[in-house]
């Protein structure tokens, strides 16, 4: 009767180089009920695993990574119709077209909860109550379709 709200994205890809906020991501996501598919800290190790055909609802990647740009991480999920969430310090250039939105670094674990609703919501075509602070989202940009 009382049981965990029904989600349409549950399979999340954390993509951070730093180790700190990588750990923390992990632990609260599934403390919240996600599951973390894989937390990787290189372009070449999140492309692969999108490019496997692995269950994957969200991806919430940083842009500086270690050996490349998260941009080349959100075309790899785009191009399978992995919505993709940009978690970084700024928004990049072009980024609408590869990515569902932008969450400002630093945020805190509520804006980060905040803004998988937002997308969950959105993809339902339902207007969300209010925005987390530091989301930006895109009106067009990365498919949804994934999450139907």
């Amino acid at each position: 009767m009382f049981g965990r709200k029904q989600r349409t994205i549950e399979k999340l890809l954390v993509v951070e180089d730093e180790p700190l906020v990588a750990f923390d991501t992990e632990h609260m996501l599934g403390t919240q009920g996600f599951t973390v598919v894989a937390t990787v800290d290189r372009v070449a190790d999140a492309v692969q695993l999108i490019e496997s055909g692995a269950a994957i609802d969200l991806v919430l990647v940083d842009v500086n990574l270690a050996d490349g740009s998260g941009i080349d991480v959100a075309r790899a999920a785009s191009a399978q119709a992995i919505p993709v969430l940009f978690v970084t310090g700024a928004c990049p250039v072009g980024a609408e077209g590869v990515a569902v939105g932008c969450l400002a670094k630093p945020y805190t674990s509520r804006d980060l909860l905040g803004s998988i609703d937002v997308i969950e919501l959105r993809a339902g075509g339902k207007k969300p109550p209010r925005m987390p602070l530091g989301l930006r989202l895109f009106s067009g940009g990365s498919s949804m379709t994934g999450l139907t």
